[in-house]
């Protein structure tokens, strides 16, 4: 079997084929014909020379320029985009091609220099975050770490790179550990969220995990927590000890008047009812907050709403309660606890509407959503305040509030998975609450 002829081989025999017949052809008609031999010689001489220079040229023609091409590809293949091919007059279909191998290596250049700027850009926001990067290969052996996660296990990443999970002690990483989970590691110690995802480099399948430290923001949310409260609870406690204080003072001071008042026994009894009102008042408060902070699990089961929401309706008399007709939804809840968050917003809309004298009353519907059902509660009254404080414990705009229905409502939602919010009613006119709940 012959060997495949090359490119240029192949063409130097093609122009061959084209020149040999009419060189042969001359030759014949010359030693046919009444010619001496010193004009067949020179005649045949001058016909090989000019073929054979003819040859040579176009040889040179045709491989010079893909020698160039092959050499212009081979640099782009090396990542080297700085060598360009000399273009020729356009329309020529060679230099046609130059200027698309120029144009591409144009391309392939800018596309490398934004590859490195954004990989230099992604080097630097990761060696910037507070949050630990750890990339594995299908082997879990670690392939990238960031400068958090080298403090995060305690060594450079010299030490840690190509190491296993198992080695690294991270391999209970790829269990079922999701959310916030409390870790002991070189590094530190305390509450951790661990993240884990997948992606693929080099068609290879690898893991992403990500780490990041929770407990110094639990930590600054718990502390703010604890300021609020304590505000509230003193600002209560001022409330009723103040005047408590001032009352016991000026009965001690009638008491040792000598002689004593005529009307002492009347200031007396004055003096320890406002006493008695106080200490009524601090015990609601106090019991409001066990019963905001006892509140338990809900115990699910399926509740059919029409019947819940038109029992609830009934148990408001103040004010006329109307239930809009909806779809028939059953939802898995607690129903004691779901009745009682429904009872707290049909409460506060009906006061908001004795408020303003509405005529409109309560309105009482749900819905199907995209999310689940929604339920809602429409007043007639002035709409919601506008404070970013209602759902914080204990504050309250109403005189005599306690200012944790709302904090309860909210409570109960969350814990159903659902949500809770106050929205200006239909038409910019009193208030809608909406409760969200999953189907």
């Amino acid at each position: 079997m012959h060997p495949r002829l090359r490119f240029d081989q192949h063409a130097l025999g093609l122009a061959l084929v084209a020149v040999l017949p009419p060189i042969a052809a001359t030759l014949v008609l010359l030693w046919a014909g009444d010619y001496s031999a010193k004009v067949r010689w020179t005649v045949a001489l001058l016909l090989v020379a000019t073929s054979a220079a003819a040859l040579a040229a176009l040889r040179q023609h045709i491989v010079s320029p893909l020698q160039t091409l092959a050499n212009l590809v081979a640099a782009l293949r090396e990542d080297d985009f700085s060598i360009r091919g000399r273009s020729s007059a356009a329309g020529d279909p060679l230099g046609d091609v130059m200027t698309e191998v120029n144009a591409l290596a144009e391309t392939l250049h800018e596309q490398r220099l934004g590859a490195v700027e954004a990989t230099a850009l992604l080097r630097t926001v990761m060696e910037q975050i507070d949050v630990a990067v750890f990339a594995f290969d299908p082997e879990r052996r670690l392939q990238l770490v960031n400068r958090t996660g080298e403090r995060l296990l305690g060594r450079p990443a010299e030490q840690l790179l190509r190491h296993t999970a198992e080695t690294l002690g991270l391999d209970a990483w790829f269990g079922e550990v999701r959310g916030v989970i409390a870790l002991d590691l070189p590094g530190g110690t305390g509450r951790w969220d661990v993240r884990r995802t997948t992606f693929r480099l080099g068609g290879q399948r690898h893991e992403l995990l990500v780490v990041s430290d929770v407990s110094r923001p639990l930590r600054e949310e718990e502390r703010q927590a604890w300021q609020r409260l304590i505000r509230v609870i003193g600002h209560e406690l001022g409330n009723s000890l103040g005047p408590i204080k001032s009352i016991a003072g000026s009965l001690d001071a009638l008491v040792q008047r000598d002689p004593p008042p005529a009307d002492l026994a009347d200031d007396l009894r004055r003096g320890l009812q406002v006493i008695g009102s106080r200490a009524d008042a601090l015990g609601r408060f106090t019991a409001a907050y066990a019963r905001l902070a006892r509140l338990p699990p809900p115990r699910l089961a399926p509740v059919v709403l029409k019947p819940l929401l038109q029992r609830v309706a009934g148990l408001e008399t103040r004010v006329p309660v109307s239930v809009r007709p909806g779809p028939d939804v059953t939802v898995s809840a607690d129903g004691d606890q779901l009745e009682q968050l429904l009872i707290n917003l049909l409460k506060n809309a009906a006061e908001a509407t004795l408020e303003t004298g509405g005529t409109g009353g309560v309105v009482v519907g749900w819905q199907r959503t995209a999310r689940g059902v929604d339920l809602w509660v429409d007043d007639d009254g002035p709409g919601p305040p506008k404070t970013a404080n209602l759902f914080v414990p204990f504050f309250t705009t109403k005189a005599g509030g306690s200012g944790i229905g709302l904090v309860l409502c909210r409570q109960i939602a969350e814990a159903h998975g659902g949500a809770i919010t106050l929205d200006a009613g239909v038409g910019g006119v009193g208030c809608r609450a909406t409760l969200t709940l999953p189907i």
